[in-house]
């Protein structure tokens, strides 16, 4: 059954290649990988193969891959992709020696993949569970690891429907998860070999922070004011923030939406009013000086620009799902954020250590504001608050390299 929905997966990924673009750079990927590894591998080295399905579980992934590659430099670095999000822009990543996508997950293609690149050892970080390329590296000896793995009682692994595919995760030599829960539930259905060591994530954002830019231009629109920073933000997380922004001129507000398409940039514009507004690729220090908002209309720079903020609202929890809390907390900002964040561990951590606010719509919003704003120490307090515990929660990468055997 499984392999017939991978036969079925590759028809369905040409056909929609066809109609998108996306699709059709992962197509292209896929069918390149068997290339790329024919002509960079090395049959003399020794591999380490890292899998990230995508950009943020490839972020999970990279303190691990870096620690690695400055300790034991004798070993070389695979980095596959099953995303464009996450190929297209780590496609240069330096950390890695090779660096494709993933071909699917069929017999032939998985024998041949391994058959060329002969890894030592395997990471599949978070949700990466292929039938195929986990019993061959099984069949084969080789140890496979699952980093920052979460699991919930809903997964198909444990349902009763489900105990013939979660045999597949028989296949790993350890699991390094994120909470105790995943470890129980693991254990009901006779996976021992598990340790809690929490999730990578806190260790990349404090990497993050030791590097983070200078970023002049929005340096000078700061210029020792309040800043309110939006990251990741979609209309409906806007559309509270302003109206409640818009109302507040002793406050600067740094605007860096998921989305900048012209359309959305537009949308945002609308909603500002008469509000003093620049872009940053359109503007100078001088006039981001004089501005009251500030459009973030590129990408690559919301973790460094948190730095200058004073409080943060991190948006996608009116839609799919939150976007990364913890390149805000990590600066000390408290973070607001919408209603849907169940699946986020993090969300939930940072409300219980006082750092983190949920809200449900406009009214919520105002209020969790008002209470920062009426109170310096209150405020103070939260962002103590979010700042300790990311600093609390690091330390997973250690933990998972002190496990292994390299």
């Amino acid at each position: 059954m499984y392999n017939a929905i991978m036969y079925a997966m590759q028809l369905s990924i040409a056909v929609y290649s066809l109609f998108n673009e996306k699709v059709r750079r992962m197509r292209k990927g896929e069918r390149e990988a068997f290339s790329v590894l024919r002509e960079k591998t090395d049959p003399e080295a020794k591999y380490i193969w890292f899998h990230a399905a995508s950009l943020g579980e490839f972020e999970q992934g990279r303190p691990l891959i870096e620690q690695i590659r400055k300790d034991y430099p004798e070993y070389r670095i695979l980095l596959t992709f099953f995303s464009p999000s996450g190929y297209e822009v780590r496609k240069n990543y330096s950390g890695a020696d090779i660096i494709t996508y993933l071909p699917i997950d069929t017999v032939s293609n998985a024998r041949r993949f391994l058959r060329t690149i002969r890894p030592e050892m395997a990471f599949f970080i978070k949700y990466e569970f292929w039938y195929n390329y986990l019993h061959i590296l099984r069949h084969r000896g080789v140890p496979v690891y699952s980093v920052s793995s979460i699991f919930r009682p809903e997964q198909i692994f444990f349902k009763w429907y489900g105990w013939e595919y979660g045999h597949v995760l028989k296949c790993f030599s350890r699991f390094f998860v994120q909470n105790e829960e995943s470890k129980q539930l693991l254990g009901k259905i006779g996976i021992t070999d598990v340790l809690v060591v929490g999730d990578t994530r806190f260790d990349r954002v404090l990497q993050i922070k030791e590097i983070s830019q200078a970023l002049p231009i929005i340096e000078s629109f700061a210029n020792g004011a309040k800043v309110f920073v939006a990251g990741s933000s979609w209309l409906p997380d806007e559309e509270i923030i302003l109206q409640y922004f818009n109302n507040r001129s002793d406050w600067k507000i740094i605007l860096a939406p998921h989305l900048i398409d012209e359309e959305h940039l537009s949308q945002i514009t609308n909603l500002l009013g008469n509000r003093r507004t620049v872009r940053y690729t359109q503007t100078n220090e001088q006039a981001a000086r004089e501005a009251e908002v500030l459009i973030v209309d590129c990408f690559g720079l919301l973790s460094s620009i948190y730095k200058y903020g004073d409080i943060a609202y991190v948006g996608g929890g009116f839609g799919a799902g939150i976007h990364n809390l913890l390149e805000a907390a990590v600066w000390g900002l408290p973070v607001i954020f919408g209603p849907n964040n169940a699946r986020f561990a993090e969300a939930k951590g940072l409300v219980e250590a006082g750092g983190g606010f949920e809200i449900y719509n406009y009214d919520s919003f105002a209020q969790t504001i008002d209470s920062l704003l009426a109170d310096e120490g209150f405020l103070a307090q939260s962002s103590e608050a979010a700042k300790r515990y990311v600093s609390q929660q690091s330390g997973a990468t250690r933990k998972v390299l002190s496990n292994i055997q390299l």
